[in-house]
Parts: structure tokens; sequence; C-alpha cells
């Protein structure tokens, strides 16, 4: 039996011997500590001032409402113009708009929905590119283990944001959870400009107004002729509503139904992202050893059966423990859907596709 009949797969963790790849990671770490801070403080804040669940729903329309204005016009940006650079001035676009927040506040409540609906438009142009950048700076036998560690640092990261978004909430002036994302923003922002990321050539010639349309045409003729892009989509359409209709109410389930505090609402959310991330290292281990599709067929059945468990809850402990097995099941789910556009978009149309998504 010779040497490599023996040797066993190379570690998930390889890839952090990628540069490009470890800076990428830690800036996404610490820009979704920020994040979490804000969305979480953001509900928090707007709960206090109205005791609305409604209001809350609002505050999430007003975070997912850009997708649908500016998602696929996003994505012809990434397509055209270089990724590092967009997602650069994207972070120091937010980490100005967040910093507002607290000084805009006493104008008004409203000044809070508007400064998230634009966070959340810059949003939209920096997450297509970082989602199409992952496929060029990592192989393709390291793609798997690249998405299960980007999967962990985002969903790690936001399992600290949102413990110490709480915490802010219960002990301190909510407005530090606004400066300390703009300062992750920053961080970020640093990252990505020192991470050596290949300058993929345009892959759209025409940049005026009127290519968008003939664009965003040859983007949705690509994903609908496809049938495994066309598939992942229409399923992930409707698994999207309702992962916002649970969302939106997860707070005031939390607080009326289940009398959490606002401090175990926080480590509510923060257990279901280490339930994630415990996935996504469960995921960087086995995730080749069934397809695609049956991971997330398998993921969402059991997300299924744990929303129906966690609404049955009578009390807060029980919930959390159940909401944490959730996070757990989402991983296979989440990854699996990356994993399907990364392999089977070209490398010019993935801005695109990555937005209608």
């Amino acid at each position: 039996m010779t040497a490599s009949a023996v040797a066993h797969p190379p570690s998930a963790f390889a890839i952090f011997r990628n540069r490009a790849f470890t800076l990428l990671w830690v800036g996404q770490v610490i820009e979704t500590i920020g994040c979490s801070l804000t969305s979480l403080a953001a509900s928090i804040l707007v709960y206090r001032l109205t005791g609305s669940a409604a209001s809350v729903g609002l505050m999430m329309m007003a975070t997912s409402a850009p997708t649908l204005l500016f998602g696929l016009l996003a994505g012809v940006v990434a397509d055209r113009y270089d990724r590092k650079r967009i997602m650069f001035v994207a972070d120091v676009v937010r980490a100005a708009l967040v910093l507002l927040i607290p000084f805009l506040i006493p104008q008004g409540i409203a000044w809070l929905y508007i400064i998230v609906a634009l966070s959340a438009v810059v949003t939209q142009f920096f997450d297509p590119a970082h989602e199409s950048i992952l496929p060029e700076i990592a192989t393709d036998e390291e793609l798997a283990a690249a998405n299960s560690l980007m999967a962990i640092s985002s969903f790690g990261a936001t399992a600290i944001g949102f413990a110490a978004s709480g915490f802010i909430a219960s002990q301190m002036p909510i407005e530090w959870a606004f400066y300390l994302n703009a300062v992750a923003y920053v961080i970020s922002a640093l990252m990505i400009l020192a991470a050596p990321i290949p300058k993929v050539a345009a892959a759209i010639d025409d940049s005026g107004l009127s290519a968008v349309g003939p664009n965003l045409r040859a983007g949705a003729r690509l994903l609908f002729d496809t049938p495994m892009l066309r598939s992942l989509f229409l399923v992930f359409s409707l698994f999207f509503v309702s992962a916002g209709l649970s969302n939106s109410l997860l707070l005031p389930m939390a607080l009326e139904a289940l009398g959490a505090t606002e401090a175990q609402y926080g480590v509510q959310e923060g257990l279901t992202s280490v339930g994630f991330v415990i996935g996504s290292l469960w995921m960087a281990r086995v995730g080749d050893r069934l397809r695609e599709g049956q991971w997330i067929a398998m993921g969402l059945i059991g997300m299924g059966l744990s929303g129906i468990g966690y609404a049955a809850m009578p009390t807060v402990w029980p919930a959390i423990a159940l909401i944490s097995l959730s996070g757990f099941i989402n991983a296979p789910v989440s990854i699996a859907r990356r994993l399907i556009t990364q392999r089977y978009t070209p490398r010019d149309m993935r801005g695109r596709v990555n937005s209608a998504f």
C-alpha cells in the first residue's frame, strides 16, 4: 500500500494558510459582531419606544425591502467592477451611517428606520461581491471547508454580537451598540484592503445604464435555464418568506409569551448562532458524504419541526434549547445552498445569481 493510499485528507482548517481567506474570515468575524449589535439593539430600541410587534416587523422590513429594490442591480455592479473595492467602500459607508444613529434618534424614531434601510441598501452591494470572491481564493477541493468556516465566522460572531447587545441593552446606554458597530465596519474595511484578492476581469463590457436591463435578463436566463439553480431559487423563495414571518415575531414571542427578559432574548439569539457554528463545524467534516440537495431537504424538515416545537413551549429556557437546535439544523441548509450556487454559476454571473437569492 502506497503512502498516498493511506494519507488522510487535508484538515478543513488548512485553508487558513491562505492569507486572503484568513483576512476575509477575520474581517467577517469583526464585521458580523458589529452588525449583530446594531440589529438586536435596533429591534430592542423600537420595541421599548413603541411596544408594538408590528413596529419590530417594520424594522425587519427596513433591512429586507432594499433587496427587492436594489438587489439585482447590485449583482450587475458586482459582475462589472472590482469586487474588493466594492466591499471596502461598502464597509466605510456603512460605518458612517451607523455612527449617525445615536445623534439622529432624538430627532425621531423614523431616523432609525431610514438609516437601517440605507445601510441595508449598501449591504446589497457588499454581499454579492463577498459571495463571488470566495471561489476565486479557494480551490474547488477547499470550497466546502471554506464555506463552512465562513459560515462559522458569520454565525459565531452573530452569537457574540447578540449576547453583547443584550448585555448592553440591559446594563449600558444602548447607543454603545451603534458606536461599536461603526468601529467594526472600519476594521473590516482594513482587513479587506490588506487581503490579496485577485482582480477578475470585468464580465460586462458596457457599464452604461442602457446595459443594466440586458445584463439582468442574462442573469435571469442563466438562473431559470439551469435546472439546479431554478429549483433552488423556487425552494428558497418560500423558505425566506416563512423565515421572515417567524423572525419578526421572535422578540415579542420571547418577551410576552415566554416571559423572557431582554438579556435572555439576547442569549436566545446568541445560542441560535452557536448551534449554527457547531453545525457548520460538523458540515466541514461530513459535508461530502451526501449530495447538497439531500442536506437541504433534511435540514428544511428539521427546521420546520423545531419551529413547531418552539411555538408550543411554555417557558423560556426549553424554548432557547429548541431554537439552538434549529440553528444547528440550519447549517447544512445554508452551506449546501452556497455550494450549489458557486459550483453551478459561471464566475462572470456570480454577482447576479447571488443577488437573486
